[in-house]
């Protein structure tokens, strides 16, 4: 079997995967694979910002870092948390001075920072509230530029092996038609999993790929257990694919409220209130619902001046008026739901992983830099530096561009169809084994038959469809969860 070759494989067209081909030099061969459109990934869904230390007379490293332990729990990579917060500021800098990232900005022309839960400053920068939306457009517009980086859309990775230093990747298109390549170097930058769980914030796209792929090849995966519940998801539960309500409403002085309307987070946290970090606010959600037997929420913004409510959530209004409810004059119900992962494909200081030329970065790569709790807009800064260091390890390493094709031997694609309704049985499980607190006796019960799941799809046999490629993703993600949520009891 022929593989067209490239100097880089980059997986996943996210804010990480786009910057890393624009950090890459301009002599190496490029592949870009978006699994569906290029806008289709959470980076584009991101709301609230990027946290970078902007305001030196306010801010500085050292307050950035404090607040990214704290809410992680010190659980954080210290020398990583070092690098995202110490670099970070350079990259936002370089969004605006090359690529025309429109942030907002205060009548002097300075940068509007606002606050989000978990900061102790003023420190994110953002574009209204669809800030991840306007930097991966303006990254995408500069992409499409380069001569060297080609894009396929509607991709999806099937297989990837390697051998004597070489990746072989095996991708099926949206016509089913079945292309094959290779790679000195390969770069996951694939999102999220949040379609292991019923109901979640991330794009229908976020089902793990990456993670599952660079576990079959030997790559080590930490932390995957470290998933991030926001406690502001619009409470629609017809809908699996739910609707955030950014953590800045709360960080411009929105309150949340219990069944009775009533005011809870100060009985919970006096100090930090509404601002604590997402997995203290949503533990303490769960707590109120036992003490009131409710699960309905409220966030209420509403004794706010409508026109600056308007003008700084345009899209949230928009949408949740959409739903029946005016945030300007009214409470909006919420409640939490799946949003981030803090551990994945592990990864160095460079964005490497154990595997020699396979890299990580984004939301399936694990830096450490979140501990066990994402600190709200660091996730983009993450994004933003690792794989900029990620491009300038490559370029040290790889100095001239290949082409041509190589033959390399890779099983034929056919094979049974997998039955229908694995994914959807997964994603009951993990919702009642692991939401907010384990729930230990469902998920030892839960394990068992996912780890029965697992051993069926790995029997091999299957047709090696995008279908097969997401169940099995999905499957090989719940059973890393659940087996380290029960390995952590047992270490305690």
């Amino acid at each position: 079997m022929k593989f067209k070759k490239f100097d880089v494989l980059i997986v996943g067209t996210g804010i990480s995967g786009i910057y890393a081909a624009l950090n890459l030099d301009s002599s190496l061969s490029v592949l870009m694979l978006s699994k569906r459109e290029l806008t289709l990934c959470n980076s584009a869904l991101a709301q609230g910002g990027v946290a970078a230390v902007m305001d030196r007379e306010h801010d500085d490293s050292e307050l950035h870092i404090k607040d990214t332990l704290i809410a992680g729990q010190y659980k954080n990579n210290l020398d990583n948390v070092k690098i995202l917060v110490e670099q970070g500021p350079r990259d936002v800098e370089r969004l605006v001075e090359k690529y025309g990232v429109d942030f907002d900005r205060n009548e002097d022309g300075s940068l509007a920072l606002t606050l989000e839960g978990g900061h102790s400053r003023r420190r994110i920068a953002h574009h209204k509230d669809t800030t991840g939306f306007e930097i991966e457009t303006n990254l995408i517009a500069q992409v499409q530029k380069l001569t060297n980086v080609t894009v396929i859309n509607n991709s999806v990775l099937c297989r990837l092996e390697r051998e004597n230093g070489t990746f072989f990747a095996e991708v099926v298109t949206e016509s089913g038609e079945y292309e094959y390549y290779c790679a000195g170097a390969v770069i996951m930058a694939t999102g999220g999993i949040g379609r292991v769980y019923d109901f979640t914030t991330n794009s229908a796209i976020a089902t793990g790929d990456g993670i599952q792929l660079a576990y079959n090849l030997g790559a080590e995966i930490k932390n995957l257990s470290y998933v991030q519940f926001h406690p502001t998801a619009f409470a629609d539960k017809e809908n699996r694919e739910c609707f955030l309500i950014s953590e800045a409403v709360r960080g411009e002085g929105a309150y949340l409220l219990n069944c009775n309307k009533e005011r809870f987070m100060p009985g919970y946290e006096p100090e930090r209130k509404e601002l604590a970090p997402r997995d203290v606010v949503s533990k303490c959600i769960m707590e109120e619902q036992k003490k009131t037997g409710s699960d309905e929420f409220w966030l209420d913004i509403s004794y706010k001046d409508p026109e600056f409510v308007k003008n700084h959530f345009p899209m949230i209004y928009n949408k949740v008026l959409e739903k029946g409810y005016d945030m300007t004059k009214e409470p909006i119900p919420i409640y939490p739901c799946q949003h981030y992962l803090m551990g994945g494909i592990n990864v160095d200081g460079k964005g490497a992983t154990n595997i020699e030329g396979l890299y990580a970065a984004g939301e399936c790569s694990h830096t450490g830099v979140h501990g066990a709790n994402r600190l709200a807009s660091n996730s983009l800064l993450e994004a933003l530096v690792f794989s900029r260091l990620i491009a300038e390890d490559i370029n040290g390493k790889i100095t001239h561009g290949t082409d041509g094709e190589v033959e390399y031997p890779m099983p034929a694609p056919e094979g049974r169809e997998l039955p229908h309704g694995i994914r959807t049985e997964v994603r009951h499980i993990m919702q009642k084994s692991y939401f907010v607190y384990p729930n230990y006796p469902e998920a030892e019960k839960g394990l068992k038959r996912i780890t029965e799941l697992k051993n069926e799809i790995d029997r091999g046999g299957w047709a090696v469809t995008s279908d097969f490629v997401e169940t099995k993703s999905i499957v090989t993600c719940a059973y890393i969860i659940l087996t380290e949520v029960i390995e952590r009891r047992n270490d305690r």
